[in-house]
C-alpha cells in the first residue's frame, strides 16, 4: 500500500471511483445484482468518500440526508485485498467530518449483524433491537450522534 488519499466525490467521474469499489467488493463478492447494488440514493445529492491507493479507488462509503440534521451512511465497502488496514474506519471518519462540516447532527447506518461490533467501535450504537432486512443481510439499525 502505498500512499491512502481522500476523495470527496460529487462529480459523476469522481463518483465512478465508488462505483468501481462497489462492484467489485459487493456485486462480485457477494453477488447482489447491479440492480440491488444501485438504488434512487446514488447519484445527485448524494455524497461519497472514496479512498485512493495511487489513484486506484479502493474504499468507499455514501450518505444522503433523511432530514435537515440527520443522514443515512451507508455502502461502506473495502476491497477485500485492502481489508484489515483499518481502511473502513477511516472511510467513515472522513464522512463524518464531512457530514459534521455540512451542519448535520445524526448519522443512521444499518449494518449487517456481523458488523455491528466494528460500528459501534466508530461511537455507533443500536437504536433497538429489531432486525431489519437489506437484500439478503439481516441487519441492525445504528446511530451516532455528531
Amino acid at each position: 500500500m502505498t500512499n491512502i488519499t481522500v476523495l470527496r466525490a460529487e462529480a459523476e467521474w469522481q463518483r465512478a471511483g465508488a462505483y468501481s469499489v462497489r462492484i467489485q467488493g459487493m456485486n462480485r463478492q457477494h453477488h447482489i445484482s447491479l440492480r440491488d447494488e444501485f438504488d434512487e440514493h446514488d447519484g445527485e445529492g448524494t455524497k461519497y468518500i472514496v479512498l485512493l491507493d495511487d489513484e486506484y479507488p479502493v474504499a468507499t462509503c455514501r450518505f444522503y440526508e433523511l432530514d435537515t440534521h440527520t443522514v443515512m451512511l451507508g455502502r461502506v465497502v473495502v476491497l477485500p485485498e485492502y481489508r484489515g488496514l483499518h481502511l473502513g474506519a477511516r472511510v467513515i471518519r472522513e464522512a463524518e467530518i464531512w457530514i459534521k462540516e455540512r451542519g448535520y447532527t445524526e448519522i443512521r447506518i444499518d449494518s449487517r449483524i456481523e458488523a455491528v461490533g466494528f460500528y459501534a467501535k466508530q461511537g455507533y450504537r443500536r437504536m433497538d433491537n429489531e432486525t431489519v432486512k437489506s437484500w439478503t443481510f439481516d441487519c441492525a439499525r445504528m446511530h451516532k450522534q455528531l
